[in-house]
């Protein structure tokens, strides 16, 4: 994809007001680094003091400590550059990350019990189930490689972050539900069914 400064340029009211609408919401937005190009086929991250090899990540080296900064502090963290919308995990929002095919199957499962959840995906092909915090994984799906509860200490891109080869986008939005997180618990009881469902459930997806 082109990282021209005009192409980031045109997500950066979009990323702002994103950034700053889950803020109000209390939800702990972090800035984070963006796509500035390839190098050997590798692509390099801005918006620290120097280009990264891996991200996004956050921006603030602190970050930790920046957890719940204001909704007028964060407008000013887009104010210049198109940073990547992260979310730090473990304090609202905690998420569960799996596969496309399991996460379609347990979109089906979810949809069938009339649970929207939110859903975000990213364009390697991983889905993330929005939950509140606080929970762990049972024991069947922290022994599955394809499962990641994203908790505290940790962080995700949202949308519309850019990535290396495409955009974070919604799959369920949070205005579906109301912006009220379901339990861990539901969306893990999904995920256990999904395991099981045969593939073809997938067709039925989101």
């Amino acid at each position: 994809m082109d990282w021209s400064d005009s192409w980031r340029g045109a997500f950066r009211i979009e990323l702002r007001a994103e950034a700053v609408s889950l803020a109000y919401r209390g939800w702990p937005v972090l800035p984070g680094t963006y796509p500035a190009g390839t190098e050997d086929g590798v692509t390099k991250w801005a918006g620290r003091s120097g280009l990264e090899l891996h991200g996004p990540i956050p921006v603030h080296r602190d970050w930790v400590d920046r957890v719940g900064t204001s909704p007028d502090q964060v407008a000013t963290w887009w104010a210049g550059r198109s940073y990547s919308l992260l979310v730090a995990t473990g304090h609202v929002v905690d998420a569960i990350e799996v596969g496309t095919g399991l996460g379609r199957r347990a979109a089906v499962a979810l949809r069938s019990i009339g649970v929207p959840v939110p859903i975000a995906a990213t364009p390697s092909g991983r889905w993330m189930f929005l939950v509140k915090s606080g929970s762990t994984l049972n024991a069947e799906l922290a022994n599955n490689p394809d499962v990641h509860l994203y908790g505290k200490g940790e962080y995700i891109p949202l949308p519309p972050t850019t990535m290396a080869h495409g955009v974070v986008h919604w799959r369920v939005k949070p205005q579906v539900c109301g912006w009220n997180l379901p339990d861990a618990h539901v969306v893990q009881d999904a995920l256990v069914e999904a395991v099981h469902a045969p593939a073809r459930y997938e067709l039925e997806a989101v």
